[in-house]
């Protein structure tokens, strides 16, 4: 019977999501899962139901009362983990007259779902219509990475090993070299795919000299604060941003500044991945990163982050961007560096999901399988500190 059930991909679930359309989501995972990850947004409405409560309601033939309490309006989409047992409730509830679909490999297939985006405004119009800086976003973690081309060569900034062949493609799509390929921090929250697309495509992996002080085992080249990196007829700066980790470097290029994990859209990058017991020291370098590193360039600056928080939608375009100056409007900029200190150690949220064996395998001491990769970092990406409203 499953072989009939209407599916939607992840890439169409993720666009209405989006666009604020109603999507009403009933997930079929233990309470414990879903706490944890789970799809979210401003039109979403989203009820869990164990699977072992479909098979009660199949046992007494009470389809009426398992769908009863379903909030929201409109067909159902089930959910479970790969998409097996709620293919298997979806086509069910079809069959007793319900409007129901399957996500189609379930979370897991939702977390191989890659997006790409071109952010306007970010390279200056000077007739080099083949300059941009795009955006690669992975839906399922708030993941943002970049490419920045300019005069057939490229540069790949902080990519996910899981999609190497996806940048590869896209490369090849746009007729561009892959000059470099490059990693703005020791990453705690996915595997780095520094290594893997450097040898797919012959490109310099490149990493913040800071970065690589901290045991990474590999060869790479290495960048230090003011140096550039050309990319055709563009460069990127080098711009040191410590606070979330001691390596964390941002990339100015054109009108913008790649911030990885310093500053997001809405709120500050965690300070305590690298060492929990210096945390406070952390949000101090975090704190003069922010108000003095970054205090050269102007409130029009087209901040590109490392990541985006949950529920959050992009913007027309497509992309997670937003100016300098609207930034600087957050309340985390209103506070003294006391305050700030405070405010960002003690609300932080819980650890990435083995955040350990995930820097150990970016500095190159544990090696994994892509099927292994792919596990290790399954689930939200807790990045961020408190919600910048806090």
């Amino acid at each position: 019977m499953t072989g009939d059930t209407p599916g939607i991909d992840p890439g169409e679930i993720q666009r209405r999501i989006d666009a604020g359309e109603p999507v009403r989501i009933l997930d079929l995972r233990n309470r414990d899962e879903v706490d944890e990850w789970y799809l979210a947004g401003s039109g979403v409405s989203l009820t869990q139901k164990p699977y072992n409560r479909f098979v009660q309601a199949t046992v007494t033939d009470d389809f009426e009362g398992f769908v009863a309490d379903v909030e929201g309006e409109g067909p159902i989409t089930t959910v479970c983990a790969r998409g097996e047992a709620s293919a298997e409730v979806a086509a069910e509830l079809t069959e007793a007259g319900y409007d129901a679909r399957n996500l189609t490999g379930g979370m897991e297939g939702w977390a191989r779902l890659l997006l790409a985006v071109e952010v306007e405004d970010a390279i200056p119009d000077d007739g080099e219509a083949d300059a941009e800086l795009v955006q690669y976003r992975r839906p399922s973690s708030g993941c943002l990475g970049y490419a920045v081309v300019s005069d057939g060569e490229a540069a790949i900034v902080d990519p996910l090993r899981t999609f190497t062949d996806r940048y590869v493609a896209d490369a090849r799509e746009r007729d561009v070299d892959v000059e470099y390929v490059v990693d703005t921090h020791v990453h705690a929250d996915h595997v780095s795919g520094l290594r893997e697309l450097a040898g797919a495509t012959g490109a310099t992996p490149v990493m913040p000299a800071p970065a690589v002080d901290r045991g990474v085992t590999y060869d790479v080249e290495t960048v230090a604060d003011g140096e550039e990196l050309r990319v055709g007829d563009l460069s990127m700066e080098a711009v040191h941003a410590p606070g979330h980790t001691t390596g964390m470097t941002a990339f100015a290029v054109g009108d913008a500044l790649l911030t990885g994990d310093s500053l997001f859209t809405d709120g500050v990058a965690r300070p305590d991945l690298e060492r929990a017991d210096d945390a406070p020291a952390f949000a101090r370098d975090l704190y003069r990163t922010l108000t003095e590193r970054f205090a050269r360039f102007p409130d029009e600056t087209l901040v590109a982050p490392g990541h985006h928080g949950e529920g959050a939608t992009p913007d027309g375009s497509g992309a997670f961007t937003a100016r300098l100056g609207d930034c600087r409007d957050l309340p985390v900029f209103a506070l003294d560096e006391e305050s700030f200190v405070d405010r960002i150690t003690e609300r932080t949220p819980p650890r990435p999901v083995n955040h350990e064996t995930i820097v150990a395998v970016n500095l190159g001491r544990e090696s994994v399988t892509d099927d292994d990769a792919f596990e290790l970092e399954l689930g939200p990406n807790n990045c961020a500190a408190a919600p910048a409203d806090d």
